[in-house]
């Protein structure tokens, strides 16, 4: 087989590189590239996505609000409703309620509707908490759980719908640029032609950075451990909120007839297939019962994924300064799923050199903020 030429060549197949694909495919020819035998194999594929607007740095707040609009009124290639009601219970332990208050200071302007809440109004809302344990709260009664599945398969359908090509199976391996195009190989040997290389691979973003001749950004994948509990005897749990602390040490929320716990661990870890912690899950499991009267003494289904991050906070968005004609899409930590719309407009933007959508400036994005060659970045420290 000779060949196959594109105008972009995107790895990876998770919500970064489907997304990012499917809008840059309205304009160009697009091949997808995914190293694994299914696309969202690891992080996006384990994920328990909610649509949080308080949730993260100041940017994944202005693309998170900036998305509600694309996921209430979804494009014809997703299926169904994108949203499900949650609410999100955000808890001050003892000493803790200053650090409530301060993130209320900080979501007001993009969030509305967040209230601070007394904490015999916290257990009104999620009457699994133990009364005493709250110091504050913080409600978001606007934060929903994001049909993952729906959302993902909406992208890789809207992709081929508009002539995108997907190739799984297809990790790559050498990446070469000769005369102003990408020459680039998988394992399987097929050969690819391209003017644009974007890195959207997740946990393995710089090492393909490093096959591209590109300066890697310091990926940070760090791992997240989740497990399933039974609910106390005669409480049903539809209807709970998300519930976590503000210290983020733990965080509880309905799934099905279940509750889904997490230590919300942040463990650094290589590029690899993440197993459950399960000193994590003990003491998290500790915790939790302290908070709640929940009462769990064994656990179900544990599983674990990998967010990746840079240290501070922000994705990785644009030309890297160094290699020509490869484009960062990287580093979505655990905002993938609920930044997706804004995220991959803004990052298909950059690419074709347009504006970027005056609604999420006007929201406080900053472009610069996103860039490979920001101040802190490695990138920036060479050149």
């Amino acid at each position: 087989m000779g060949t196959q030429r594109f105008d972009v060549l995107v790895v990876g197949g998770g919500i970064s590189g489907v997304s990012i694909a499917y809008e840059i495919a309205r304009t160009r020819s697009v091949a997808l590239i995914e190293m694994e035998a299914a696309l969202a194999y690891h992080t996006s594929g384990r994920s328990m996505a909610t649509f949080l607007e308080t949730y993260g740095s100041p940017a994944i707040r202005a693309l998170t609000s900036g998305s509600r609009a694309a996921f209430e009124h979804p494009p014809d290639v997703m299926d169904g409703p994108l949203l499900s009601p949650l609410g999100m219970l955000w808890l001050a332990g003892a000493g803790e309620a200053d650090q409530i208050r301060r993130l209320y200071d900080e979501v007001r302007p993009v969030v509305p509707d967040a209230r601070l809440v007394t904490p015999a109004e916290a257990v009104r809302i999620n009457p699994l908490l133990r009364p005493g344990y709250p110091e504050l709260g913080l409600f978001e009664p606007g934060a929903t759980e994001i049909d993952v599945h729906a959302l993902h398969q909406g992208y890789v359908r809207g992709l081929r719908r508009r002539g995108g090509e997907v190739r799984l199976s297809a990790r790559l391996v050498a990446a070469e640029r000769r005369d102003g195009r990408w020459q680039v190989t998988d394992a399987a040997g097929t050969r690819y032609e391209a003017q644009v290389l974007v890195d959207a691979a997740g946990s393995w973003v710089d090492e393909v950075a490093r096959a591209a001749g590109a300066t890697p950004v310091g990926i940070r994948p760090l791992r997240r451990t989740a497990f399933l509990v039974a609910p106390p005897a005669g409480l049903p749990v539809r209807g709970l909120p998300l519930t976590g602390t503000v210290t983020s040490t733990w965080y509880v929320m309905p799934q099905g007839d279940l509750l889904a716990c997490s230590p919300a661990e942040q463990t650094l870890l290589e590029p690899c297939d993440a197993k459950p912690d399960e000193v994590q899950i003990a003491r998290a499991l500790e915790e939790i019962n302290a908070a709640t009267i929940l009462g769990a003494r064994s656990i179900r289904s544990p599983w674990a994924g990998l967010r990746n991050f840079v240290p501070d906070g922000n994705p990785v968005v644009g030309w890297d300064p160094r290699a020509e004609g490869f484009f960062w899409y990287a580093a979505q930590g655990g905002y993938g799923m609920q930044i997706a719309p804004a995220l991959s407009r803004t990052g298909a933007a950059l690419l074709e050199g347009r504006d970027v959508d005056p609604d999420l400036l006007a929201r406080g994005l900053e472009p610069a903020d996103l860039s490979p060659a920001r101040e802190g970045m490695s990138v920036s420290a060479e050149h």
